[in-house]
């Protein structure tokens, strides 16, 4: 990796963000001598973004942080088709209203992250639905259809990998890469963006962009990606036994989105804090929240009334309602084989005693005097079951 002179660059490298430019010395001059205009784009696939996504928000974040001006583009208009890159099938089409209520979760994702405004390094958020739902179809062919080559087009990894597979990749799937490349063109016009970044799937999109951009605009523009990022066993970010660590505290807790954090495996601790600051997202006080919830339950032993709190029928529990069937309902097992192995491992607790028995009932006598039952799974995983 070269010795960068722009703080921006500098910063992205020795926090471990780089994975590959376009352009080193071009895109490190260009930052050094001027407030650079960047963006990253997010396709509304859910209500919120989850951490896989967190390191493009930080690299917006650290943009803004040395001087520069940072884009959150919301994918309005990809999301109509979704992102087919090295996916293995297509993507569920989206309705208009899911995309929109999907984007206004999103939105708040970005709040603790960057400063929106109307100043030379505020943040701007804007929606490619606003150009590309107004595309003429004909128009667009001649203008943006004939920069581009078919060969070249197949020749991309995220595309020849899945037709190597034999999977099919429709003819909706591969207009994407097309429309970010306009998406960058719009950007720069609009905006005077000069730099897409992304992480390093999104390569090949970036670079059509880049040259589409000097077809089109004889502009210079320039490309960013971060390395694919996995935990030290191969884990994909963002992702944990119970699903998606979402960034909305109304989808996940902080205190879950904490512990997230904690389990982190100690050969990822160095990297992981170069790359995140957890408590930027739900702020000081939750993280000392979460923290101090955790030294309760782990060290102490204790109560925390901050657990994550999982509902049941109080009918229910009163003709008891079994372990197994309890496990999965609070998440910590995905099917009731699972939760019988745990059980059989010796990893499952009810208020802290060991359960040996997988057709143990859990009923109103297992209430504590605050009227929850714990159940835990492992040293680390600990559920609050609260009748209704």
């Amino acid at each position: 990796m070269p010795a960068f002179k722009s703080d921006f660059l500098r910063t992205m490298s020795e926090r471990g963000f780089i994975h590959q430019t376009s352009d080193d010395a071009g895109l490190d001059t260009i930052f050094a001598k001027e407030t650079v205009t960047a963006y990253i784009g997010f396709d509304a696939t859910a209500k919120s973004l989850h951490a896989g996504s967190l390191i493009q928000i930080m690299m917006l974040h650290w943009l803004q942080q040395t001087g520069h001006r940072p884009i959150a583009l919301m994918g309005g208009g990809t999301s109509m088709i979704g992102d087919p890159s090295f996916k293995d099938e297509a993507r569920k089409l989206l309705t208009p209203q899911d995309i929109e209520d999907n984007l206004a979760g999103i939105r708040r994702n970005f709040m603790p992250y960057l400063k929106f405004g109307s100043g030379p390094n505020d943040a701007v958020m804007v929606n490619n639905a606003d150009w590309l739902m107004e595309i003429n179809y004909v128009n667009f062919l001649r203008d943006v259809g004939r920069h581009f080559s078919v060969n070249r087009m197949l020749a991309f990894d995220s595309v020849k990998l899945r037709l190597d597979r034999e999977q099919s990749l429709s003819f909706l799937e591969f207009n994407y890469m097309i429309l970010q490349a306009y998406d960058f063109v719009e950007l720069y016009k609009r905006l005077g963006c000069r730099l897409q970044m992304g992480g390093s799937d999104q390569w090949g999109n970036i670079i059509n962009g880049i040259d589409l951009g000097r077809r089109m605009e004889d502009a210079q523009l320039y490309a960013l990606t971060t390395p694919l990022l996995t935990t030290s066993s191969g884990a994909k970010m963002g992702k944990s036994a119970s699903g998606a660590v979402w960034l909305d505290a109304e989808m996940l807790s902080p205190y879950e989105f904490w512990q997230y954090w904690r389990n982190t495996e100690d050969a990822d601790v160095a990297r992981f804090l170069k790359l995140y600051t957890t408590a930027l997202l739900h702020g000081r006080a939750a993280a000392e929240q979460a923290s101090d919830t955790a030294r309760k339950t782990f060290e102490e032993g204790a109560l925390a009334e901050s657990l994550p709190t999982v509902e049941v029928d109080k009918t229910a529990l009163e003709t008891g309602v079994g372990i197994l069937s309890l496990l999965v309902t609070a998440g910590l097992a995905a099917s009731n084989g699972e939760a019988r192995r745990h059980v059989q491992g010796g990893a499952v607790r009810l208020n802290d005693e060991p359960v040996s028995d997988e057709r143990r009932l859990v009923t109103p006598q297992d209430l504590s005097p605050e009227n929850v039952v714990k159940l835990s799974l492992g040293k680390k995983k600990y559920i609050l079951i609260r009748p209704i």
